[in-house]
């Protein structure tokens, strides 16, 4: 263990390779920072101390680069791992194997925001609160933004209920109406098993005024391999306008959410063996 820990410290950043991602994001930041308290200094330390834990622990792949384009996206993924190392991963893959590489504007809740230091470290990544004028105002400004309309009820998920996709909001499709951009479907696979066994005890969420109380017997991520699966993007409608009845956006919010889903099934065929356990060979 300790040999293993020692080797993980001595992994050396790619250089090289950052100086040119960062060159390239100057441009799209000439100030190094933007009024939502993007840093880009801070941006690349951050990513830089991230980037062996991605690579090397998590041990992150990414399928799908070549389906993103140079334009804004609302990226929409699904949630899991119960704490937001999924967002981490993501954000981290827009930065260093996409190109161009761009910084992903991450939809975060107001609890998330509220947490001393890692609310400002994160701010300070490119993550912003999820309310819809800063996802409107980034997208007019030509920012790609992340989004989890499943919201707390994707991470905060007992292990029985892993890669299940909860239901959709449809704030982000809507988003996407009124902006024009359109959507780029993602799915993550073996982020379950960073926390492989969980039990949510909501009534204790209720009790404490929390988005949610997971239980677990363990409560340092284990190192799941991780895949991220980008998928063909999605066009927005022309014959809809972000003030449509319910009933004519929840057919395309559904047909988002199954290709997310069937993206997750196909994932899990290819699914790297974690140890010996195997979870989510279900829909």
């Amino acid at each position: 263990m300790s040999n293993f820990i020692s080797n993980f410290l001595d992994i050396n950043v790619p250089k090289d390779q950052f100086d040119q991602i960062f060159d390239h994001l100057k441009q799209v930041y000439p100030d190094g920072e933007d009024p939502w308290g993007l840093n880009l200094k801070k941006t690349r330390r951050s990513i830089e101390y991230v980037w062996p834990i991605y690579k090397h622990y998590f041990k992150t792949r990414v399928f799908g680069a070549e389906n993103v384009e140079n334009k804004p996206y609302l990226v929409v993924s699904n949630h899991t791992g119960q704490i937001a190392i999924d967002g981490m991963l993501i954000c981290t893959a827009f930065a260093t194997e996409v190109f161009p590489p761009r910084i992903l504007r991450s939809m975060v809740e107001r609890f998330f925001t509220s947490i001393p230091y890692l609310g400002t470290w994160a701010a300070e990544g490119g993550a912003v609160l999820g309310d819809r004028q800063n996802c409107l105002n980034l997208l007019q400004r030509g920012q790609s933004i992340l989004a989890f309309p499943e919201g707390v009820k994707g991470i905060s998920k007992s292990t029985t209920d892993y890669y299940k996709v909860q239901r959709f909001t449809r704030g982000f499709f809507r988003m996407a109406l009124t902006s024009g951009v359109d959507i780029l479907p993602l799915a993550t696979v073996g982020a379950e098993e960073i926390f492989p066994w969980v039990y949510q005890a909501k009534g204790l969420a209720k009790l404490f005024n929390l988005p949610a109380a997971p239980i677990s017997p363990l409560y340092l991520p284990l190192p799941s391999p991780v895949d991220i699966y980008i998928g063909e993007v999605y066009k927005i409608p022309t014959d809809l306008s972000p003030e449509s009845p319910d009933e004519l956006i929840d057919p395309h919010v559904e047909k988002i959410r199954d290709q997310i889903q069937e993206m997750i099934r196909k994932g899990l065929e290819n699914r790297r063996p974690f140890f010996a356990n195997r979870y989510g060979r279900r829909e």
